[in-house]
């Protein structure tokens, strides 16, 4: 039995591979599984799911922009005329090779050669779509594919015909931990509540600046686990130092990216979790039943994040702050407003549960099972 894996790369793409992964192997743990990932060039995303024994090749992906400046026309035409129809050849060659059974996609734009190739070798192709509003990439390859899981109901722009409505896969592992070993781990001083902030790896720079300047209110009144973002910790860590006495140091825990075993201990431990609008981020944070601030990056193609988080807040599992509205002293009075209405922060934890979808990964890795012995 072989099955191939394909995703665009960044971390909304890699984690619900592994959740996905992790529990084909649970369910169907014998000799002839051979497992295989293609996708884009980007060695953390390639070393992760390789650490899941998965055999793992990449090829050339590109992207088409659609704003227009004399650099993105260019490259355009690099990536339309020379990067993506040599993507096409690699994975055309691998695919061929490998002979894979199924391929289950992730999507986004380094998925596209992978599935074409595919589609052309007449493999079943499944993809998922985490989030509300599909990019221009996951449109596209939703043409080629037999049928198409999503995270949100009523997701736009799919065959209704095609649509089988799971959730969003995530590791069970983060739903584990101990709030003892999270306070060992995170060195935690206790007597404040916890807040855990989620800088993600696009937007990071702009709330750590909303962090940065009321960081001596906040740690007045809580303590903080902080991912920063690799490229932004260095900077964030200084201008902390200069900023907080050491009295407030020992309430502040900045880190620049939480590995896994990190993130479900700071889960564990938080009271309310504060993030971007990533399909992964809602779906993990509704499996924990944690109240939460969303701010969706604005950025984000098709407003995907903005539409995420409205679905998530219609039934009051969390609240949302534009990033227009996402000013320091607005933040701060909104969080001390949440955390001395503990009623309030209860109905969030109930509402995110009831939102929650935790067997996404189980129910996509039985169906692909099944398609395979059909």
């Amino acid at each position: 039995m072989k099955i191939l894996f394909t995703g665009g790369g960044t971390g909304g793409h890699t984690f619900p591979l592994i959740a996905v992964i992790r529990e084909i192997r649970r369910i169907y743990p014998k000799e002839d599984l051979q497992l295989f990932y293609i996708g884009p060039r980007d060695e953390w995303a390639s070393f992760l799911i390789a650490k899941e024994e998965v055999e793992v090749r990449t090829v050339f992906a590109g992207k088409i922009r659609r704003y227009f400046t004399p650099i993105s026309f260019l490259k355009n035409i690099v990536d339309i005329f020379f990067k993506i129809p040599l993507g096409i050849l690699q994975a055309f060659f691998h695919i061929f090779f490998w002979a894979p059974d199924l391929i289950f996609s992730k999507g986004g734009y380094g998925s596209l050669p992978v599935v074409f190739s595919g589609w052309i070798l007449q493999v079943p192709i499944l993809l998922h779509e985490s989030d509300k509003s599909p990019g221009l990439a996951n449109r596209i390859l939703g043409k080629f594919s037999r049928e198409v899981f999503t995270s949100f109901a009523k997701t736009e722009y799919f065959s209704p015909e095609k649509i089988i409505l799971v959730g969003n896969p995530i590791r069970r592992e983060l739903l584990e931990g101990s709030i003892q070993e999270a306070e060992q781990m995170f060195e935690i001083k206790g007597g404040k509540p916890l807040i855990l902030i989620l800088g993600g790896s696009q937007g990071a720079q702009r709330i750590n600046n909303v962090i940065l300047e009321i960081l001596p209110d906040l740690l007045v009144s809580f303590e903080i686990i902080h991912q920063t973002g690799e490229n932004n910790f260095e900077q964030v860590k200084k201008e902390a130092k200069v900023m907080i006495t050491k009295k407030l140091e020992q309430f502040y825990h900045p880190f620049p990216f939480l590995k896994e075993n990190e993130l479900t201990l700071a889960y564990k431990i938080a009271d309310l979790i504060v993030g971007r609008a990533g399909a992964g981020t809602i779906f993990e944070i509704a499996a924990l039943g944690k109240p939460s601030i969303l701010i969706p990056l604005p950025e984000a193609a098709q407003d995907h994040q903005l539409k995420n988080a409205y679905v998530f807040a219609r039934n009051g599992a969390t609240l949302v702050i534009e990033e227009a509205n996402f000013t320091p002293h607005f933040f701060l009075e909104k969080l001390k407003f949440l955390i001395s209405h503990p009623k309030d922060l209860e109905q969030m934890q109930k509402r995110a549960k009831a939102f929650a979808k935790p067997q996404a990964a189980k129910i996509i890795a039985e169906y692909i099972l099944r398609y395979l012995k059909a």
